[in-house]
């Protein structure tokens, strides 16, 4: 029986099977994107450029079949499939634009004669084990700017998104990219274990759980390889004033339902200030309790369902110990099948496990503070770091409440704003590493210095 499979998560019905490799397979896997990165490293770097370019058009033509596929594998509603694969063009884009600068020579001023720079050189093979709650955006920022760099790209997504990752797979080599460039592989995960001790591959990303990341890392370690992390979030929404509580309400909503609440920097926690905290809980509740729960291809659908039955399952698990532990539902609570409504918990206290856990689904917790630093001190109360958001309308508080959170990213009023210029990525238990933006090219490369002595 194969792990990988299409599960309609909407209906329960597999649509579709996909054996593994067998282990001489992914040896010959290997061996071919080892054979590639020797002439893709020496492909000019406007040339590999031509090609990205090409993926992220092939993106956009691809773009109602492409989110159709993520649809039915993992439940995401149709218009923010659509609007992944937007993402995911951009992204990949955004890389072919930029190619020339992120592999230029950086020149060194230095103390003696003569010159020095700094020269980016691709590594190799890399391995990267993404995450099937962004299908496409997650390999995007993995794949694009270590294609352009030089890098070769061994992809093992989760087994749960077999469709779509052969879609990527079909895009990037009908690009034009070289065979073994780029390649799909429905891997076990005791082969990915094998596929990073292989001296040829060069590093590993992952995109996943504190579990997954520990387990990759500890491997990685054991064999000196480069790894990068993006693991989980409980981002903080901090509430210290407001001049639009509707507004600040929505973008409270958004940040929270967005993917039906399966976003690593999601907003999770609603740290709201004392005289705000009713009017904030009253409005969002009611906006958290009206959220459309329905059909993903619907066009009113805010909450299609959860990934699958377990996802489902393991979240009311969550919610049930939180409430057996002293917490309130003010609003939503019990699953119909794979399908949860939208969730208000409140009460919740440091002794409870919901207090350090991470809600993965359409559930936020709401917490009242005194005042902006009971705000910082439970917003880092947390082993998680990845982002956080912060509404004020006073531009200094916000300056100083942005120095003093412990997180990868903060936005200030505003939310969903993430951009393929800006880099992404946390601290803490919320991983190592960064990805989009500029930050993502330095991760996979050697930063060689070149010194060279002045003429004699």
């Amino acid at each position: 029986m194969s792990d990988y499979a299409v599960v309609n998560p909407a209906t329960g019905q597999t649509l579709a099977t996909y054996p593994t490799l067998a282990d001489a397979d992914v040896a010959g896997r290997i061996e071919a994107a080892d054979a590639a990165f020797r002439t893709w490293r020496e492909t000019p770097v406007s040339e590999r450029a031509a090609l990205v370019r090409r993926a992220a058009e092939l993106h956009r033509e691809r773009r109602d079949e492409l989110a159709e596929i993520i649809v039915r594998e993992m439940g995401k509603p149709l218009a923010a499939a659509l609007g992944e694969v937007d993402f995911a063009a951009d992204i990949t884009e955004f890389y072919a634009d930029h190619a020339e600068d992120i592999t230029r020579d950086r020149p060194l001023d230095i103390l003696g004669e003569g010159t020095a720079v700094i020269r980016r050189a691709p590594l190799g093979v890399l391995l990267g084990i993404m995450p099937w709650n962004f299908p496409y955006y997650q390999v995007a920022r993995f794949a694009a700017p270590n294609l352009v760099l030089g890098n070769t790209i061994l992809l093992k997504h989760a087994p749960q998104c077999p469709e779509s990752s052969a879609a990527i797979e079909d895009i990037y080599r009908d690009a034009g990219l070289p065979a073994g460039a780029y390649t799909n592989l429905y891997a076990t995960n005791e082969q990915a274990a094998v596929i990073i001790a292989d001296p040829r591959v060069q590093g590993v990303s992952v995109t996943g759980s504190e579990r997954a990341g520990a387990a990759v890392a500890e491997i990685a370690g054991r064999h000196l390889k480069k790894v990068a992390l993006e693991l989980g979030g409980s981002d903080p929404f901090i509430l210290l004033s407001t001049d639009d509580l509707d507004g600040t309400v929505q973008a409270a909503v958004d940040a929270r339902l967005d993917n039906n609440g399966q976003s690593c920097n999601a907003a999770k926690r609603f740290v709201v200030i004392d005289d705000l905290y009713e009017p904030f809980v009253e409005k969002f509740v009611a906006a958290m309790g009206g959220a459309t729960v329905g059909d993903p291809m619907a066009d009113d659908t805010v909450i299609g369902p959860l990934s699958s039955e377990l996802a489902a399952e393991r979240l009311q698990e969550q919610v049930d110990r939180a409430v057996a532990q002293g917490a309130t539902v003010l609003v939503g609570g019990k699953r119909d099948g794979t399908y949860f409504p939208g969730t208000v918990l409140a009460d919740v206290t440091p002794e409870m496990d919901a207090y350090q856990e991470e809600f993965f689904g359409p559930v936020g917790v709401v917490y009242r503070v005194a005042d902006e630093d009971a705000a910082i001190t439970l917003a880092n109360d947390t082993g998680f770091g990845l982002g956080s958001y912060v509404f004020t309308t006073d531009e200094e508080q916000a300056e100083r409440v942005a120095d003093r959170i412990e997180a990868g990213m903060v936005y200030v009023n505003l939310v969903l704003a993430d951009s393929p210029e800006l880099p992404f990525g946390g601290v803490k238990r919320s991983g190592t590493g960064r990805e989009m933006g500029l930050l993502a090219a330095d991760e996979f490369v050697n930063k060689k210095l070149v010194r060279v002595g002045p003429r004699s």
